[in-house]
């Protein structure tokens, strides 16, 4: 490559006094490269942003699990089929449930019921909007939530439901900023709860993954199931308290008893029909390939113990994030493609401009080969102009690209990912473009008849 410099330096050198000297047709010429390859850049980093986020979004909501979420059937006077569920039983989500996921699916690989609302968390006069969400000890691997400090809930403390928790980034910072929260107490909803643990922080924006199972846990402080259900809330016992705060009795006929339908404070933020004893339970299986046979097993066990009462919806997160992702990569796709033409009428640009200049020289063609140039030294004269020019503009293209890039995630909100491989494609591709654009106008440059040429007006 050097010898190759030294022999056509004076060709290459040519090349860049006609580019010097035709400042702006050189400019424009340039401009299709410049936005081809900026566009490819920004588009690039859009899909590797979106990549991101997903594979981020998918971490959140935990690797093979299978949500199982609570659904009231409705009830409609002018449907059969909603008066056919009104009259069947159903206990509706429950630790009985759990207990029956666990003993019975060997593909099973942990489990976690989970009952969640949203109170005041208290603790030296300061008030602070929070999430209390009882859990088993499994639910922290089930979702890859990391402790910084302290350690995750023990078997006395899960089976004597004992009033502990462990808290997310943001309740440390508001109310431990300055003092170590292990060993500390917090109050929420007019309970003491001893801090035993200590989330780690994430950034990871997830606005609108809730129903996808995605907990953004900052904001949340974590109980055992059963400190959860004794303290604060159990939807499947019918107490004193519970009967007064009743807004409704209603009696499902061919059964002697009587449904207890609750509203107030003791159900959280659960609406007045929400019979079921837990919010969620959140399954996970060993292996991604029995995702879909252990939904289906699910769906008939759980129909079957609710007595045929569809009153559960079953989701698996990972596949519906799979497929956002593989709807992203196809518009990443269509957007590249569309930025690529862009590098294209950039080369048609280039071989134009080039063919033109090829016609407006013909005389100093000739003359530099009457005076012994050869048919290479004409080609790389004229080759290298036009990679000058594309190399050049695709300079420029990287640098409009990652300010697009970052304007983009700034106004619009989207994440993106500049990368050292879309940047070293980009240049690439703009680099190939001279070449393949501009070896055919060389070329034709280098045929031309030297007397033909010096007798041109």
């Amino acid at each position: 490559m050097f010898k190759f410099i030294l022999r056509y330096a004076h060709d290459i050198e040519i090349a860049v006094e006609s580019i010097i000297s035709n400042k702006l047709k050189s400019m424009l010429t340039a401009l299709g490269i410049i936005f081809g390859v900026a566009a490819v850049i920004a588009m690039l980093a859009i899909g590797k942003g979106a990549k991101m986020e997903i594979m981020e979004q998918m971490k959140m909501v935990g690797v093979n699990n299978i949500l199982i979420n609570p659904v009231i059937p409705e009830k409609s006077s002018s449907s059969e089929e909603g008066e056919k569920q009104m009259k069947k039983f159903s206990r509706g989500l429950n630790m009985l449930d759990v207990e029956a996921i666990r003993q019975t699916l060997p593909s099973v690989k942990r489990i976690s019921p989970e009952i969640s609302f949203n109170s005041i968390a208290m603790m030296n006069g300061v008030k602070y909007s929070a999430k209390l969400v009882g859990v088993s000890n499994d639910y922290f691997q089930l979702y890859n939530l990391p402790l910084v400090a302290g350690a995750a809930f023990n078997n006395y403390q899960e089976e004597n439901g004992i009033q502990v928790c462990i808290i997310g980034a943001n309740i440390r910072a508001k109310f431990f900023s300055k003092i170590d929260p292990l060993g500390q107490y917090i109050k929420f909803n007019g309970i003491w709860l001893k801090v035993i643990g200590v989330l780690q922080k994430t950034n990871v924006s997830l606005t609108g993954f809730e129903e996808k199972g995605v907990n953004v846990y900052n904001d949340n402080i974590y109980i055992p199931i059963q400190t959860m259900l004794l303290r604060y809330q159990n939807r499947a016992l019918i107490n004193t308290k519970m009967v007064t705060a009743a807004s409704s009795i209603q009696f499902f006929g061919g059964h002697d008893m009587a449904r207890v339908v609750v509203s107030g404070s003791d159900a959280g933020t659960n609406n007045e029909t929400n019979y079921n004893q837990l919010d969620r339970i959140v399954v996970q299986v060993s292996e991604t390939e029995q995702l879909q046979p252990t939904t289906e097993i699910l769906s008939r066990m759980i129909l079957r113990r609710h007595t045929g009462v569809k009153d559960f919806e079953i989701t698996v997160p990972e596949l519906l994030l799979k497929q956002q992702q593989r709807t992203k990569d196809i518009f990443n796709i269509v957007l590249g493609a569309i930025a690529s033409i862009s590098l294209i009428v950039g080369g048609i640009g280039i071989m134009n401009i080039m063919f033109a200049s090829v016609m407006e020289r013909i005389k100093e063609i000739g003359t530099r080969m009457a005076i012994g140039a050869k048919k290479m030294d004409i080609v790389v004269q004229f080759l290298s102009e036009a990679i000058l020019i594309s190399v050049t503009g695709g300079f420029i293209g990287v640098f409009f690209g990652v300010i697009m890039a970052k304007l983009i995630e700034q106004i619009a909100g989207i994440m993106t990912i500049v990368s050292f491989f879309s940047v070293f494609v980009a240049f690439g591709v703009s680099a190939a473009v001279g070449v393949i654009f501009g070896y055919s106008p060389a070329k034709r440059a280098s045929e031309k008849d030297p007397i033909e040429s010096l007798r041109h007006e």
